[in-house]
């Protein structure tokens, strides 16, 4: 009932609002969450001061400011992702240049695509699907909740996309779509068991990192295509892919993985505001791992 209630009464009602009402919102979610009550303060502070150590305090201080203005856009955002419609979708979320993606499409090939927590990836989630030839299928970690995990799913997968939980990673890569499909993974997460991660460098931190999307890319010998989200200017988001390879097996191991993240750690650095900074990233330690 509880779960009824904060859907109906809240989520849907501030979902219908329209985007200048939304970013108001917004704004003062940034002052409450910021200014008051510090949200996750430590977390995102101390992920972003280990992660720039060069950077001077006001610098650091100015990202995680510019981080916690963009985190209250995602929470709108991804509020209006409930009702938003197509026609809105399709205004706000474009996918740039996709000339060799489509030439894979044609070529018959499925994709391993891989991206980080970077800018709207719910809104790339939304609407990615309806730009892109191949069939989507984004795996995710179910939520604890099954009321608000079920809402969820058909949210966004109203527009096109698949959503494949990560206990059934394999059996998604083995189902047949009747076309090429592309598999999606979040490269920036932190591993649950970091004795089977891949360890590198990343952000100046030892850092436990996924070696999943690699796995199945050489198993399968699908081409790795890395994506990034960029933001033109508020509420409006732009996917851009890059072919990382074509060949996986011809590549030694552990190469997928470095140079996607490498990838993802470039933009960080361009504009570090719009990474997930308040995530625990880099809870594991390596010397725990032996």
């Amino acid at each position: 009932m509880v779960n009824r209630i904060v859907y109906y009464g809240l989520i849907l009602p501030i979902s219908y609002l329209p985007y200048f009402f939304l970013y108001r919102l917004s704004d003062f979610t940034f002052f409450i969450m910021f200014h008051v009550l510090g949200y996750r303060k430590k977390v995102i502070y101390g992920n972003i001061i280990n992660s720039f150590p060069n950077k001077s305090e006001k610098e650091q201080h100015q990202i995680a400011k510019e981080f916690y203005k963009h985190f209250c856009d995602l929470i709108v955002e991804g509020l209006k992702g409930f009702t938003i419609s197509e026609k809105q979708l399709n205004k706000r979320f474009k996918v740039r240049d996709r000339k060799e993606v489509d030439r894979l499409y044609d070529e018959g090939k499925d994709i391993v695509f891989v991206g980080g927590h970077y800018n709207n990836w719910e809104m790339l989630a939304l609407g990615v699907a309806m730009q892109m030839r191949h069939v989507l299928i984004g795996i995710y970690k179910p939520l604890s909740n099954k009321y608000f995990d079920e809402k969820m799913q058909t949210s966004r997968m109203r527009f096109g996309m698949n959503l494949c939980p990560m206990s059934q990673t394999k059996k998604y890569f083995e189902k047949d779509f009747g076309k090429p499909k592309g598999i999606i993974f979040g490269i920036d997460q932190s591993p649950s068991n970091p004795k089977k991660a891949y360890w590198m460098n990343f952000l100046n931190q030892e850092t436990a990192v996924f070696y999943g999307a690699e796995k199945y890319a050489k198993e399968y010998n699908m081409p790795v295509v890395y994506g990034v989200i960029h933001k033109p200017k508020r509420g409006y988001y732009e996917a851009e892919f890059k072919v990382i390879t074509e060949h996986p097996n011809e590549t030694a191991y552990g190469a997928i993985i470095e140079t996607s993240n490498k990838l993802l750690e470039k933009n960080i650095n361009e504009l570090p505001q719009f990474w997930l900074w308040s995530h625990r990233r880099w809870k594991h330690k390596k010397e725990n791992t032996q």
